[in-house]
C-alpha cells in the first residue's frame, strides 16, 4: 500500500507564499511522475503542475511564473513552491502519484486546503 502525506496548506493574504510537500511512502514501484491538482468548491479537479522521473515539468496556464514544483527523489517527496498567490487559487491541493510495475498506479493524498484572501 502507498500512502501520501501532505502538509503545508493554509490561509494567507493575496500575494502571500506557501509551500507545499507531499511524502511517499510504502510499496512504491517505479515512479513516473508527481504532481499537484487542485478542485476549488463546485468545480471539477484540476492539473496545477507535474513533474516526471526524469525532472519535466508541466504547469497550469493560471500558475506557470508563480507556481514551482520540485521533487527530491531520495525522499520520494514532492513541493510545490507558491508564490503571488490569487484568491482564485483558493482550493483543496492534492498530491498525486503515478507510479508502474507493467501497469500504471494512480494514488491520491488526503488533499491540503489552501486558502487565499483579498
Amino acid at each position: 500500500q502507498v500512502q501520501l502525506v501532505e502538509s503545508g496548506g493554509g490561509l494567507v493574504q493575496q500575494g502571500g507564499s506557501l509551500r507545499l510537500s507531499c511524502a511517499a511512502s510504502g510499496s512504491i514501484f517505479s515512479i513516473v511522475a508527481m504532481g499537484w491538482y487542485r478542485q476549488a468548491p463546485g468545480e471539477q479537479r484540476e492539473l496545477v503542475a507535474t513533474i516526471t522521473s526524469g525532472g519535466s515539468t508541466d504547469y497550469a496556464d493560471s500558475v506557470k511564473g508563480r507556481f514551482t514544483i520540485s521533487r527530491d527523489n531520495a525522499k520520494n517527496t514532492v513541493y510545490l513552491q507558491m508564490t503571488n498567490l490569487k484568491p482564485e487559487d483558493t482550493a483543496v491541493y492534492y498530491c498525486n502519484l503515478r507510479h508502474r510495475r507493467g501497469a500504471t498506479y494512480i494514488r491520491w493524498g488526503q488533499g491540503t486546503q489552501v486558502t487565499v484572501s483579498s
